[in-house]
């Protein structure tokens, strides 16, 4: 298994959209690549701490802006069925590389855009699909491409939200999770 992670606006429609996708075992809605220091950050803040004892930010605490985390998706995937440039395409086809710090109607630094690797074998392939997509577009990209620092899983209740909550609100049109269902690598 290999693994990638996801910046996309808002996780849950993100999570949802990669879970439909053939050969992707895993994903998980979390925080990543957020300042170290992210605590003293949110002293003051008034955005309450986690109550489930899992040592990462609330999600309250992210969207103060201070922490530097996004909203990210850790996907685990089968690389014998699924290539990261595949991963990387629909990826691509889910989100608006262009615009900074929104996605859909969510905005704040913790919705912007990125790709996060955990191997530097990853990074070729990231970059190549980085340029494929520039070509696409008239304006500068504003994804993010960065090796993962830290990761926290998100609350429960953040974890397969859109199962969990079939109408509830998502950033992505219900017609890409159908196009994630059907997609196939060539």
């Amino acid at each position: 298994m290999a693994e990638i992670y996801f910046a996309g606006g808002c996780f849950w429609g993100t999570e949802h959209f990669f879970k439909q996708i053939h050969g992707v075992t895993l994903t998980e809605a979390g925080y990543a690549n957020g300042n170290a220091d992210w605590r003293e950050a949110v002293k003051g803040s008034g955005a309450p701490a986690r109550m489930d004892g899992d040592g990462g930010p609330s999600y309250r605490q992210v969207c103060t802006d201070k922490t530097g985390f996004a909203e990210t998706v850790r996907v685990v995937y089968d690389p014998g069925v699924v290539s990261l440039k595949f991963l990387l395409e629909m990826y691509f086809a889910a989100i608006d590389p262009t615009t900074l710090n929104r996605q859909g109607h969510d905005e704040g630094s913790q919705y912007r855009t990125g790709i996060y690797y955990l191997s530097d074998k990853d990074l070729p392939v990231i970059e190549m699909a980085m340029e494929e997509e520039r070509r696409k577009h008239e304006v500068p990209l504003v994804t993010e491409v960065l090796p993962l620092e830290n990761f926290y899983n998100a609350e429960e209740y953040h974890q397969d939200y859109l199962d969990k909550n079939p109408d509830g609100y998502c950033h992505l049109p219900v017609s890409l999770f159908e196009f994630a269902r059907k997609a196939r690598e060539k």
